[in-house]
């Protein structure tokens, strides 16, 4: 059983949505953010670094901050998602570091210095969405490659689209824009890969209880990377 820590914020996503995927069970502990709970015990006691998510794994009474170590040990305990040859696994590992090291730090920023910094420092906020700008056309060529971005469907596929979903398209095309967009050209979608898989794309809270109820601002979305630059909702 996984005790989960969190909250509904694309870096949250990113551990449900794996949880969810490999069918693991798990308890939704929902944490406050604008409380400051992450700040505090008994949260800290699972996160030194007072961020979500975190996870209490009760098999190895362990626990595990950091969303990218959390993803690789729930891939390893189910033995989905993370191949277990060498090459297989690196390019997995690569494309889930680019998530955590680019993709979420620079969206994270964009959003910051955006929406909620005090005051508007445009050469901040120009910096960061040209970056995220970048950033995405480096999946986009990745995606006009490979169907997933490490060859099969994988917990670095996960990762990224829980940051990318959220982002409204920053350009007429070529890049991903989000479903509940509705107007926007779509190059890029997750779409489904079989009936039984993403049971869920997105976990929703409620009183600290998990559903699989969808948000009503997703529109009914496929769940597989899709190269469809001419597409439209």
């Amino acid at each position: 059983m996984i005790d989960l820590y969190t909250s509904p914020t694309p870096n949250g996503h990113k551990v449900s949505i794996a949880l969810e995927e490999m069918g693991l069970d798990y308890e939704v502990h929902t944490i406050d953010l604008r409380s400051g709970e992450q700040k505090r015990e008994p949260f800290l006691t699972h996160s030194p670094n007072g961020r979500i998510p975190a996870i209490y794994d009760r098999d190895y009474d362990l626990s595990i901050f950091e969303s990218g170590a959390i993803m690789i040990h729930l891939a390893e305990k189910s033995g989905q998602f993370l191949p277990t040859d060498t090459v297989g696994r690196s390019r997995v590992i690569q494309w889930l570091m680019f998530q955590m090291g680019g993709i979420g730090p620079m969206m994270g920023q964009a959003n910051m210095f955006y929406r909620y910094f005090p005051e508007k420092i445009q050469a901040a906020i120009d910096r960061y969405q040209s970056e995220g700008r970048r950033l995405f056309e480096v999946l986009n060529t990745q995606l006009g490659k490979t169907e997933y971005l490490a060859g099969d469907y994988s917990i670095a596929d996960m990762a990224n689209w829980a940051s990318v979903r959220t982002h409204r398209a920053v350009s007429k095309s070529r890049v991903w824009s989000t479903f509940s967009a509705g107007t926007m050209p779509l190059r890029s979608v997750p779409r489904r890969r079989e009936e039984s898989r993403f049971r869920s794309i997105c976990v929703c809270f409620v009183m600290g209880k998990k559903t699989r109820k969808r948000p009503k601002t997703l529109l009914k979305a496929p769940n597989r990377w899709c190269r469809a630059s001419n597409r439209t909702e």
